[in-house]
């Protein structure tokens, strides 16, 4: 990473929400410069003592996330337009692994057949079933 590293992207780097490829050059920096580490380990010491920024705050409960309900709506097709375009926006554009996974994992689930789920279900059920009490 040429440029320096600013407070922003040090806190999106510990909360695991820089693009994969920031990720990887934030990382390289601090392999090739020592110094770099200190200045993170200042920060997550400020963290440890319960000092926050707003951004980080911001990030960490991730307020502009959509919920997992809102994705699968929106998959199926059951949001206004501004919605879908509000989630596409923050997967595509803002880049949001979290939300990209919970759709991806979303479209997984869909896609399972009936056998499938059933078969799911039969290996729940007697996997509990001595736990059940009868009445």
């Amino acid at each position: 990473m040429s440029r320096p590293v600013s407070a922003a992207q040090w806190e999106a780097y510990l909360d695991e929400a820089l693009p994969p490829e920031e990720m990887a050059a934030v990382e390289d920096a601090l392999r090739r410069r020592p110094e770099l580490a200190e200045a993170l380990a200042e920060i997550n010491g400020r963290r440890d003592a319960g000092i926050y920024s707003l951004g980080g705050i911001w990030r960490q409960t991730r307020l502009t996330c959509p919920t997992r309900d809102q994705l699968g709506s929106y998959l199926l097709g059951a949001l206004p337009e501004g919605f879908c375009s509000y989630i596409r926006f923050h997967i595509q554009t803002v880049g949001c692994r979290y939300c990209a996974a919970n759709v991806e994992d979303l479209r997984r689930a869909g896609r399972d057949t009936e056998a499938t789920t059933e078969a799911r279900r039969r290996k729940f059920f007697r996997s509990s079933a001595g736990l059940i009490k009868r009445y």
